[in-house]
């Protein structure tokens, strides 16, 4: 009684007010107080966010007048972005591993990075569908994205013989391609610096290409040549921007740079060419990781791709075998001058059974064994081989790369390399907080929006009401690589939260054990 009084007593108009105060809607996160860039290039604005699920409902002011939540994160001081995306990694056997810890994939995750691309250089299986399945099966840390790859088409048609296919034959890895981007691949990658995909004339490569095109994808390529083993790092560049005009379909170029000395200052060259292509309508774009040295292997790096054909063992076989060795031996030496030299190339794995020293560049083992630096790269190769860093960047050329506006960061992240656990924080400090001074809003742009916008991504890459809840929460004073050449597998800094399909990846900068990430498919009508 007392209760129904006290309702009686309050005043009419009093009533008519709280009968019409917005009910709440229940979410399950709210993100308030934060600096808020949406993926877009716009700039900053202090706006909060609302997730319910595994989307975003909500991108505005005082979200909590509107919504209630059992989290609620206070942002203030931080910097919200959308989840980072790599189109350039090597995160796959990572994201396929028995180990859980491995499949959470965080390396990547601790800079900020919500989706990776897989199956670059031309390296990715073309059972698409069996990836994915097992990818969501056994549940990963971070999205997983497929290219399907040159190389294992190819292989599995012409093995690693140095020849053309037939017409037959083409028609047959013709259909592997096509299974592959009806399984829900994004586009075709080629590694024609590699054998055997070296192999491989234009003509060929344009094929596969069409196919690709035709259901909606795009050619990412390792060009042929970076630097002056064959055809020069612009003839390389004509040959990948002739396979888009041809094929028909955009042309994305992987981790873009002039490698070694002789094509220093060979970046002014490339962008007009690129500029060029662009202007004249075709898609263009690349992707960049911020490191001076490349990461690769010895077998990779100095050896002639003739003498790779049929793989290591029959390398070996010429080796030796002493008038093949001798001209192998004379291309490595040249290739060791190419790469600016035995003291630029750091050993920073063990493969396939060596035992080279890790940490010891390649000059340095020389002078330990008292013997030429090629034919301590041969004794390496005759046991197994190494991976390398191979610091042959120039500055100038990274920076001049940098600043164009169709570059997105990217990684190439693979073992051994500080690229793989730093690539997206290192990128932030020199091109935000470095000499180049880029926009925060620009840099967030390049490494979320519009790498989703050249792959084709829909639903991410941006935060926006009705898109996947892939949110990043950074410090912008702390958010640095751990990981240098000496200690590659440091993982990054300054990373608070990172909510991947809505779930909570990292919490107050620990991993919280969930696997919330998905394998994401390309919608292929075939």
């Amino acid at each position: 009684m007392a209760v129904l009084a006290a309702c009686q007593s309050v005043p009419p108009q009093l009533q008519s007010d709280i009968s019409a105060a917005p009910v709440r809607q229940v979410v399950d996160v709210i993100i308030a107080g934060g600096d808020l860039y949406d993926g877009s290039g716009a700039p900053g604005r202090s706006h909060d966010i609302a997730i319910r699920g595994d989307q975003i409902v909500y991108v505005g002011a005082d979200a909590a007048s509107r919504f209630s939540a059992d989290i609620v994160i206070d942002a203030g001081g931080l910097v919200v972005a959308p989840g980072f995306i790599d189109p350039h990694t090597h995160a796959g056997s990572d994201l396929a591993a028995d180990d859980q810890a491995r499949r959470a994939n965080l390396p990547f995750a601790f800079q900020g990075v919500t989706t990776v691309m897989t199956g670059n250089d031309g390296f990715g299986d073309y059972d698409i569908a069996a990836m994915a399945q097992s990818a969501q099966a056994a549940g990963i840390g971070t999205n997983i994205a497929y290219l399907v790859g040159f190389g294992p088409v190819r292989e599995a048609v012409l093995s690693k013989e140095n020849r053309a296919p037939n017409a037959d034959e083409l028609a047959q890895m013709e259909a592997l391609t096509r299974g592959a981007m009806c399984d829900g691949a994004w586009g075709l990658s080629a590694g024609l610096y590699y054998a055997p995909q070296t192999y491989a004339q234009t003509a060929e490569v344009t094929a596969l290409a069409q196919v690709a095109g035709e259901l909606g994808g795009y050619y990412d390529t390792h060009i042929r040549d970076e630097s002056t083993y064959n055809v020069t790092v612009t003839g390389a560049l004509s040959e990948a921007l002739l396979i888009g005009r041809e094929a028909e379909l955009p042309v994305h170029i992987a981790h873009i740079k002039a490698l070694g000395p002789a094509v220093w200052g060979h970046s002014a060259q490339m962008i007009a060419m690129i500029e060029e292509a662009r202007a004249a309508g075709q898609r263009v774009t690349a992707d960049q990781y911020p490191w001076e040295a490349s990461g690769t292997r010895i077998s990779n790096a100095l050896v002639p791709r003739w003498a790779l054909e049929g793989g290591l063992s029959s390398l070996r076989e010429r080796l030796n075998e002493a008038e093949a060795r001798a001209a192998i031996r004379a291309e490595m030496i040249e290739s060791i001058a190419r790469r600016g030299g035995a003291d630029r190339l750091l050993v920073t794995g063990q493969l396939s059974g060596s035992n080279a020293p890790v940490g010891q560049t390649l000059a340095d083992i020389a002078e330990t064994a008292e013997t030429a630096p090629v034919d301590a790269a041969i004794a390496i190769l005759l046991e197994g081989d190494a991976r390398v860093a191979s610091f042959n960047m120039s500055p100038a050329d990274i920076a001049a790369f940098a600043a164009q506006d169709w570059v997105v960061t990217g990684s190439d992240g693979s073992n051994g390399h500080p690229r793989k656990y730093g690539s997206f924080p290192k990128a932030y400090r020199d091109l935000v907080q470095g000499s180049a001074a880029m926009d925060l809003a620009r840099f967030i742009q390049r490494s979320s929006g519009q790498t989703a916008d050249i792959i084709g991504l829909p639903g991410r890459g941006y935060l926006r009401e009705g898109y996947f809840a892939d949110v990043l929460i950074f410090d912008p004073a702390r958010f640095a690589p751990g990981a240098t050449y000496s200690a590659p597998r440091e993982y990054s800094g300054g990373v608070i939260h990172l909510f991947v399909n809505g779930a909570a990846m990292i919490r107050d900068e620990a991993y919280t054990g969930t696997l919330s990430g998905r394998p994401l498919l390309k919608d292929t009508q075939c």
